[in-house]
């Protein structure tokens, strides 16, 4: 489980590693949320890339950090998901809220 965060002037991109589940769920919301509230960036990107495992925490982790975003006009973006991961996001309904892109191939 790793968490790598990448600020650019316009974007910051917050890219996740390993698993998403209840255990590491809060490691992952506590390093976004203080990198987001420090820059309110209009465009947080979430890279999914590099998650190789992810329950119901994972849409409680972008559906908290779509609530901070949009409380200041910002819009968040899933990008690099697995199909399964897709299909997972698509279910719970994150796509009215949030971009999501999957890999490309």
């Amino acid at each position: 489980m790793a968490i790598r965060i990448t600020a650019e002037p316009m974007r910051l991109t917050i890219e996740l590693t390993g698993e998403i589940d209840h255990h590491n769920a809060a490691v992952f919301r506590l390093e976004a949320d203080e990198a987001i509230q420090s820059s309110l960036t209009p465009t947080v990107r979430l890279d999914f890339g590099d998650v190789t495992f992810m329950d119901s925490s994972g849409i409680g982790f972008v559906l908290g950090r779509y609530k901070i975003v949009e409380s200041y006009g910002g819009n968040v973006e899933v990008i690099n998901l697995s199909g399964r991961l897709y299909s997972m996001m698509q279910l719970a309904g994150l796509e009215k809220l949030v971009t999501l892109k999957r890999k490309r191939k």
